[in-house]
C-alpha cells in the first residue's frame, strides 16, 4: 500500500538533504498492448538524433559541451539567481488542494504515487506515498541515463574498431556496444580499414585476410527477457541501427534475429567494394588482445549527452540498454542486465539519492519487476538542475515538451492539460496497466519544479494518460 499522504512542509528540511543554490547551468515508453496506436505512429515518424558519423578518436575534438535544448529557455531563467529570489510558489496546502483531487481519478486505478519537488530548494512540495516502489515503465530510464552520464561523463562516446592479428591475415570487428552505429558509418569503418590493410600490405588477391566479429563485450542472455519483440533487438555488443529491418529511427520496428552476424555480413560486403579480397564468410571470434592487437581503424558514436537526449526524447529502447551496459562496464560489470541493475543501483547510491525497495532489472522500463519511487525520481531530476552537477544536465534537455517533441508531442493538446503545452518536460511510462509521467515545469514566479506521478494497475491507458496529463498541467502557469 501507499505510504500515507506526506504534502507538509517542515521549515529547515529539505528531500534527500538537499540544499541547492540557484544559478545552475542550462538545463512514450515502451510499446506493448496499451500503448495508444496514434502515439505509435508517430514515434516511429520522429526524427531521431545521435546517429551521426564521429571520425577520429575523441580527443580530436574539443571535449562536448551540451547546449541547452531550443525549449529550455524557461528552465534557464528558472535556475538564474534573479528569478529564484523573487518566489511565491504554492508550498503545502495550496498544492494538496489542487492535486489530491486529481489524484483521484479513477483513471488512476487504484495505485498511484506523487512527488513534487522545488529544485532550487530541494523541499518536497508535495508527496503521496513518494517513497512507495512502483513499476515505472519507461520512466526509468530517467536512472538509467542519469546513472550514466554520472558514472561515464557527457562526452564519453562509445567506440566500434577493428583489429589485425600479427600476421596481418585475420581482421576482427569488435563490437563496442553502439545500437547507433548506422550504414553510412559503417561504411567509413569499412573505407578506413581497407586503406589501413593496404598500407600493411595485406587483403590483396595474393594475401586476402579473413574476417571475424567480437561480441564478447556483452555478457548474459542476448534475448531481453520480454523475448523477441519489435520493441528491443536482441542484446548484443554489435549492431547496425539497433536491428532495424525497416530503417526507422525509432518505435516498434521488426528487428533481426541476429544483429552481430547480420552487421559482419554488411561489413564484408563493403570491404570487398573498397577493394578488400576476403577468405570465405565472416565467423563469429575474439579479437587478439594487448599488444598483439594492431588497431587498422575505429568509428565512434555521438557523444553521451547526445545520446542521453535521443534516449529520453523518443523513448529508445535498444539505446537504454545500451546506456546500462555502459554503466556496469564503468563500475567494472559484467555488461549485462544484472551488470546494469547492480551499476546503476550504485551510481545512484553515490549521489545521495533515495533507492529502499528500488530494482533495475533492465535499462529501457520493458521489465515489469523495475521498481523506483516517486521520490526517486524528484531526487534525479533535482540533481541535474543542481550546478555542482552539471555533468547530469541531459536528463533535463533530453525530456519531451508537452504538445511539441518526442513522446509528447500527441500530448497536453486539448481540454484542461493544454495549459502544460510548451511548459511541461517529461518522461512518459507506458505498460498494460502501468502509465507514469515524470519531468520538470517552470511555475509562474519562475521556480522549476520536478515532479513524478506513478500508477499501477490502470485499466485505459488513454483514460491514465489524461489524468497524469492534468496533473501535470496543474502545476504549469494559467494561459
Amino acid at each position: 500500500m501507499p505510504e500515507p499522504r506526506t504534502w507538509q512542509v517542515v521549515a529547515g528540511s529539505a528531500v534527500l538533504g538537499l540544499a541547492l543554490a540557484a544559478g545552475a547551468v542550462a538545463v512514450a515508453g515502451p510499446w506493448d498492448s496499451g500503448q495508444r496506436k496514434a502515439e505509435r505512429a508517430r514515434a516511429v515518424t520522429a526524427d531521431a538524433r545521435g546517429g551521426a558519423h564521429h571520425a577520429g578518436a575523441p580527443g580530436d575534438a574539443a571535449p562536448h559541451r551540451p547546449a541547452p535544448a531550443p525549449s529550455a529557455s524557461g528552465v534557464l531563467r528558472a535556475l538564474s539567481p534573479a528569478e529564484a529570489a523573487r518566489t511565491t510558489t504554492r508550498t503545502g496546502d495550496d498544492l494538496a488542494a489542487v492535486l489530491v483531487p486529481l489524484l483521484a481519478d479513477p483513471g488512476l486505478g487504484p495505485l498511484r504515487t506523487a512527488s513534487v519537488v522545488d529544485t532550487e530548494t530541494g523541499r518536497q512540495l508535495y508527496g503521496e506515498g513518494a517513497g512507495t516502489p512502483m513499476t515505472p515503465a519507461s520512466v526509468v530510464k530517467i536512472a538509467t541515463t542519469a546513472a550514466a552520464l554520472s558514472a561515464l561523463g557527457p562526452d564519453h562516446r562509445i567506440t566500434t574498431r577493428t583489429v589485425a592479428t600479427p600476421d596481418g591475415r585475420t581482421v576482427t570487428l569488435v563490437g563496442g556496444g553502439d545500437p547507433t552505429l548506422d550504414r553510412a558509418r559503417l561504411k567509413a569503418l569499412a573505407d578506413a580499414t581497407a586503406r589501413a590493410l593496404k598500407a600493411r600490405g595485406t587483403g590483396s588477391a595474393t594475401t586476402p585476410v579473413r574476417l571475424a566479429y567480437d561480441t564478447s563485450l556483452y555478457q548474459g542472455p542476448a534475448l531481453h527477457p520480454i523475448g523477441p519483440n519489435e520493441n528491443i533487438a536482441p542484446l548484443s555488443a554489435l549492431m547496425t541501427e539497433e536491428g532495424r529491418l525497416d530503417h526507422s529511427h525509432s518505435g516498434p520496428a521488426p528487428r533481426t534475429a541476429d544483429p552481430a552476424g547480420d552487421t559482419a555480413a554488411a561489413f564484408a560486403r563493403l570491404l570487398k567494394k573498397a577493394g578488400v579480397t576476403l577468405q570465405g564468410d565472416p565467423t563469429p571470434g575474439k579479437a587478439p588482445g594487448g599488444p598483439q592487437a594492431a588497431l587498422l581503424a575505429r568509428t565512434d558514436s555521438a557523444p553521451l549527452a547526445d545520446l542521453v537526449e535521443r534516449t529520453l526524447t523518443h523513448s529508445d529502447n535498444d539505446l537504454a540498454e545500451a546506456l546500462a551496459h555502459q554503466t556496469a562496464l564503468a563500475h567494472k560489470q559484467p555488461a549485462s542486465l544484472a551488470g546494469g541493475d547492480k551499476a546503476v543501483h550504485d551510481e545512484l547510491a553515490r549521489l545521495g539519492l533515495p533507492l529502499a525497495g528500488t530494482r533495475f532489472a533492465d535499462g529501457s522500463g520493458l521489465d515489469r519487476r523495475d521498481r523506483v519511487s516517486a521520490a526517486l525520481l524528484t531526487g534525479i531530476l533535482t540533481r541535474a538542475a543542481d550546478p555542482a552537477h552539471p555533468e547530469l544536465r541531459p536528463v533535463l534537455t533530453g525530456l519531451p515538451v508537452g504538445g511539441f517533441s518526442g513522446t509528447l508531442a500527441g500530448r497536453f493538446d486539448d481540454g484542461p492539460a493544454a495549459v502544460g503545452a510548451g511548459l511541461i518536460r517529461a518522461k512518459t511510462g507506458t505498460l498494460t496497466g502501468v502509465n507514469t509521467l515524470a519531468g520538470t515545469v517552470v511555475t509562474t514566479d519562475g521556480r522549476l519544479l520536478a515532479f513524478a506521478f506513478l500508477a499501477g494497475r490502470t485499466s485505459s491507458p488513454d483514460a491514465a494518460q489524461a489524468a497524469l496529463d492534468r496533473l501535470g498541467a496543474a502545476l504549469a502557469p494559467p494561459r
